[in-house]
Order: C-alpha cells, then structure tokens, then sequence
C-alpha cells in the first residue's frame, strides 16, 4: 500500500521544480510507454489545456508514488487501460447520488489498498479557488487516474 507521506513527500519533490517532472516523465517513459502515451492520446484532449498539465502532474506523483514503494512494475498495456476504464465507468453508472465525494464511495469500498492514492485524487480535483479543475472535468480525470492507479496495482484487473 502506497501510504500518505509518500505520497506527500513525491508531491513536494516534484512542486519544487519542472526538471522534477521532466526526470520523472523520462522515467515513466522508460518503464511504463504506454501509460504515457495514453496520457497524450485523444482521450485527454477533451479537458483544457489547464487541467492537461495537472492530469500530468498528479499521474507523475502517482507513478512515482508507488514506483518508489514497489519498484517497476509489469508493463500496462492498451488493452489493460481500457478494460480498467470501461470497469470504472461502469462503477459508476449505478451510482445514485449527484454529490461528487458521494459518488466516489463505490471505488473507496472496492480496492481498499488504494485508498491513500484515491484519496489525493479527490482533494486535488476537488471544487476549490485554486484548482484549475472544471465542474465537467471532475469526474472524467478522476476515472481516468483512478483507471491508470488500477493499471499499474491490479494488473489482472
């Protein structure tokens, strides 16, 4: 399990500086191609310019997160990343509630081991002045990096 001060001390390693990120990229880029280029594919180009950067950002924090816990991990492949999103999208297909942290509760209770990694998500996508998140962003960037945290911990999800 990937715990909270992990993931906090990967965020301010690489808030301190783009060549942070940039190092990080290239590493990501070496272990894991596909999950990058899948970062760069069509799929994102929905979102604003704005929210890009961040999705790029907290991927680079997550990847690293449990880089750093679990060293490299099996290769994600496309067909891994869109039977993981198809499995989310359909989570929350039955939820009910229209509260944004409600909806949420399904992929909480389904992999508790993610919950650290879950949980930073959510407080950085959420609704507040500094997020560069839009209200129709919200949900689809937190399946797609719930989607990439199930790729590299579940890969026989």
């Amino acid at each position: 399990m990937v715990e909270a001060f992990i993931i906090d001390e990967v965020t301010e390693e690489l808030s301190a500086s783009g060549k942070a990120i940039e190092h990080t990229l290239e590493l990501m880029n070496e272990h894991q191609p596909v999950l990058l280029g899948y970062l760069f594919s069509e799929t994102f180009e929905v979102f604003t310019e704005q929210e890009r950067e961040f999705i790029l950002f907290l991927v680079c924090v997550i990847w690293k997160s449990i880089f750093r816990v679990f060293g490299p991990l099996e290769l994600v492949k496309e067909t891994h990343i869109s039977t993981a999103e198809d499995h989310n999208w359909g989570l929350l297909q039955d939820v009910t509630s229209h509260r944004f942290r409600d909806r949420l509760d399904v992929f909480f209770a389904e992999h508790p081991a993610e919950e650290e990694l879950l949980a930073f998500v959510e407080d950085a996508i959420l609704d507040d002045d500094e997020s560069p998140v839009t209200n129709e962003g919200r949900e689809p960037i937190f399946v797609s990096l719930k989607s990439i945290i199930d790729c590299l911990l579940l890969p026989n999800l």
